[in-house]
Parts: C-alpha cells; sequence; structure tokens
C-alpha cells in the first residue's frame, strides 16, 4: 500500500498527457499551483513541471511486488545443524548419546513420579524425584567431562528439568499435602512452585552465567528439598508446610546469591561433620536446620555484597 501511494503522488505531481501518441489514461490531472510547487521542491522537480509517459512512469515509480518480475527462488534442500558440535567420531557419538540417555532419564523418572503420586504412593513418587536430581547432575557432569556439551544438551537439559522439577515435584508435593492442608491451599503451593520454576529456567537460560553462584535457588535444589521433605516425612503443622513450599518457590526467583555445590564441598570439614552427626540423632531436625541455613545465606550474602562494593 505505501508503494501504491507513492505511485499515486508521483503521477499526481505532473501533468499526464500525450506524448508520442501515447494516453495514459486519457485526462489530464492537476493540481493546485501552489501544491504543485510544493511537492516538486520535495521530490526534486523544477518549476517547469514534467510531462512522463509510461515507461518513464515505470522507470522511476516503485514496482509493487506483485506485478515485478518473479525473484529467483532458493530451491537448494535446508541442511540441518547439527546437534553434536565439532568432530563427529564414534567415540563422541556414543558420549553424546549418554550424556542425553541421562537426562531423558530424568525425564521419564520425573513422568514416572507423576503417576505414582496419583496413586498416593507419595513416598515413592519422592524418591523418583531423587533419582531425577541425581541423573540431572550426572548428565551436566558428563557432557564437560567428555566434552561434548552443545545448545542441544542445553535446551533439553532445561525442558526436562521443567518436566521432572517444575511439574512432577509440585504433584508430588500436592499430592502429600492433599490430606492434611486444604485443596485449594495446596493447590495454590504447587501451582506457585510450577510458576516460579518457569520462570527460573527461562531467566537461567538468558542469563550470563556466575561459575561460583546461583542466582536464586535453582530448581534442582528446590526439587531435593521438597522430594526429601515428602521422604522423610517432616512432622510439621500443614500451615507450616505450606509457607515452607511457597518460601522456596519465591526463592527460585529471587536475586538472591546461593553458593554452588563446588564451593560448598571446599568448606572446612568440620562445618561438614555437625550435620553428619546431627543426621545421626535426629534426622528431620537436622535436615530442616540445613535447608534453613541454606535459604538464609542467600540475603546474608546479598548483604555482604553490598557492603563491600
Amino acid at each position: 500500500m505505501r508503494r501504491s501511494s507513492t505511485f499515486a503522488r508521483q503521477v499526481l505531481l505532473v501533468r499526464v498527457g500525450r506524448r508520442d501518441g501515447d494516453q495514459l489514461n486519457g485526462t489530464d490531472l492537476v493540481l493546485p499551483e501552489h501544491r504543485v510547487d510544493r511537492q516538486r521542491r520535495r521530490y526534486g522537480f523544477d518549476r517547469r513541471g514534467v510531462t512522463l509517459d509510461r515507461a518513464e512512469i515505470a522507470a522511476v515509480a516503485p514496482v509493487s511486488p506483485a506485478l515485478s518480475p518473479a525473484a529467483p527462488v532458493d530451491e537448494s534442500p535446508a541442511m540441518a545443524i547439527p546437534l553434536l558440535p565439532g568432530a563427529r567420531t564414534p567415540a563422541r557419538r556414543m558420549k553424546f548419546a549418554l550424556v542425553n540417555a541421562c537426562t531423558l532419564a530424568s525425564l521419564v523418572l520425573g513422568i514416572n513420579a507423576i503417576f505414582v503420586a496419583m496413586n498416593g504412593q507419595t513416598r515413592i513418587a519422592a524418591l523418583l524425584l531423587i533419582a531425577c536430581v541425581i541423573f540431572d547432575g550426572l548428565d551436566g557432569a558428563l557432557a564437560r567431562k567428555f566434552g561434548v556439551a552443545s545448545p542441544f544438551g542445553a535446551q533439553m537439559d532445561s525442558l526436562a528439568d521443567m518436566c521432572s522439577f517444575g511439574l512432577a515435584a509440585p504433584v508430588v508435593v500436592y499430592a502429600a499435602l492433599a490430606g492434611s492442608a486444604p485443596t485449594a491451599a495446596a493447590a495454590v503451593a504447587a501451582a506457585l512452585v510450577a510458576s516460579c520454576a518457569a520462570i527460573r529456567l527461562a531467566r537461567f537460560n538468558v542469563s550470563p552465567k556466575d561459575g561460583r553462584f546461583f542466582c536464586g535457588v535453582p530448581t534442582t535444589m528446590a526439587a531435593a528439598v521438597l522430594a526429601l521433605t515428602v521422604a522423610i516425612g517432616l512432622p510439621l503443622p500443614a500451615s507450616v508446610q505450606i509457607g515452607g513450599v511457597a518460601l522456596l518457590a519465591f526463592a527460585m526467583v529471587s536475586s538472591f546469591p546461593y553458593a554452588k555445590l563446588a564451593r560448598l564441598v571446599k568448606l572446612p570439614p568440620w562445618l561438614w561433620l555437625a550435620p553428619a552427626v546431627g543426621a545421626l540423632v535426629d534426622i528431620r531436625l537436622t535436615f530442616a536446620l540445613v535447608v534453613v541455613g541454606y535459604l538464609v545465606s542467600g540475603p546474608l550474602l546479598w548483604l555482604h555484597q553490598r557492603r563491600t562494593a
């Protein structure tokens, strides 16, 4: 439409008449003189005016795509982007397949956790979620060790995490809370976990990576906490459990820095000795204290970074 209007303006700027026996529409189109002068100066015509025949109009006017000759079409077959970058040797392909098999194993275990939770076997479903966490950590470690990390693997891992930790974990939590908490409250808490997990994974895919800290609690860690909570059966009131689930969901989308596992492993041995001994005394209380300490570490690190900045 814009090209057609430009063509019409150019035609109206000139007087269309006969030239060499050729008539364009048989009429003269005339604009008021002051408008003609203004439009001529705008488009570069002099005051004498110009009379164009059809060939000249075709030479200066834009041609509509519908009337222009068909442009050559590239009919060459589309080339598929290789899923595995670099040398595609049989050994690297086997390693690549093994890494993605771990990712698919996490996905399948998450789906089965949903089915088991629907049958009321919440503890078995929680154990399946813990297996999902193990396979999710295994595929990344193997990809780095074998040198077969790829954008395809990263997207596969993100989709599997959404299924296992963004959908299966909320279903297991809902099934575990269904008997003790109000149904509406349990449904809201589960939906909150799923929504925050989706936001967390999408933000992680587009954010620059920090080798020291996570921005917010990772979905894998949140799912592990929820699964262990259901597996060991913390004796907490339903309202406290729902509040804890909501707090964990908001921690996933927070901007607080949380230490990665590689940094936690490097902590002094005596710090690991305390929870190990506590687990022998009361595993439920020790687990609750460790989770609370990890959640509180994010805001404390954030305050420390702001003071030292």
